[in-house]
């Protein structure tokens, strides 16, 4: 078993045939399912079964997966340090990031990590909860994680950087606005409103269930996976969304009013990371964002 047949496993892996990853690889199809049956032969065990025209992978090839991404991602760390000795700056460094941390810091620190880094790709996967962010960092999958939760993160094997907490804030709809002029609204206000939430598991979707079991009528006329679809409702009279501040400067852009919401409800942001064996890439990245973590006064209280 070599790095080669681990890469090339986790091609056929990550976009489910032959044919694409042998296109990702840039290398002929036979010879990717050569390379992949030779190393099905040295484990003794399939690793992928053929589902029409897609190929998923066996319980072998599942028990794989975790091991292959470390295996890969250690020898790209090692290679990049080695780059970094004789002044070579080049490189891709992978992040995963939740929908609202995606906004902000993300949008910050990697304009600030690009400044420095012209020469290093950043490409950002999206995660939806707090597991899978956890899961692509571990796994390897992903260095740095970024991601938001009700509470300060706590992840046992990862490294954790809490770096700011936002306040939720109500983005309102211009073809329904009862409210008065002021820039903060109580959350029991919003009795007998159009809201639209994000999927169950997300702290913007737990405070609209909790002011419904707590007697406020709100009504949810849109449950919305990817968050970038819920500002385009709010502009065509869809309703209302409770998201975080970080939102706040686009929703303005956009020319929605924007309003602090009491009692004040907060997501807690943080950077994770593999514990050891970061490449230089992501080490760089961890700096700027502990950097950022210390400029921000009172973690937006």
């Amino acid at each position: 078993m070599d790095v080669r047949q681990l890469k090339y496993f986790l091609a056929v892996a990550d976009h489910e045939g032959f044919s694409r990853a042998a296109e990702h690889l840039l290398i002929a199809q036979p010879s990717l399912s050569q390379t992949i049956k030779s190393l099905e032969q040295e484990i003794g065990l399939p690793l992928f079964h053929r589902v029409g025209r897609r190929v998923v992978l066996s319980e072998a090839g599942k028990e794989l997966l975790g091991p292959a991404r470390l295996v890969v991602r250690d020898l790209d760390a090692a290679r990049s340090a080695m780059a970094e000795l004789k002044g070579i700056h080049r490189g891709r460094l992978e992040l995963s990031a939740m929908p609202s941390p995606a906004i902000e810091p993300l949008t910050t620190l990697i304009a600030r990590y690009t400044q420095l880094h012209p020469q290093i790709s950043v490409s950002t996967a999206a995660a939806f909860t707090v597991d899978e962010v956890v899961s692509s960092v571990r796994s390897g999958s992903s260095e740095i994680g970024l991601l938001g939760a009700d509470r300060p993160i706590a992840a046992p094997g990862v490294d954790v950087v809490q770096l700011e907490r936002q306040p939720l804030m109500l983005i309102i709809s211009p073809l329904a606005d009862s409210f008065g002029p002021g820039e903060t609204l109580d959350s029991r206000d919003l009795g007998g409103e159009r809201i639209i939430v994000s999927q169950r598991g997300s702290l913007m979707r737990s405070v609209v269930d909790d002011l419904v079991a707590g007697g406020v009528d709100l009504r949810i006329v849109a449950e919305v996976a990817h968050r970038t679809s819920i500002l385009p409702m709010v502009l065509a009279g869809v309703g209302h969304a409770i998201l975080p501040i970080s939102w706040a400067p686009i929703a303005r852009r956009s020319g929605l009013r924007v309003a602090r919401l009491e009692p004040v409800t907060q997501l807690h942001v943080a950077i994770i990371s593999r514990q050891d064996n970061l490449t230089p890439a992501a080490q760089s990245f961890l700096s700027l964002a502990q950097q950022y973590a210390e400029t921000q006064p009172g973690q937006h209280l």
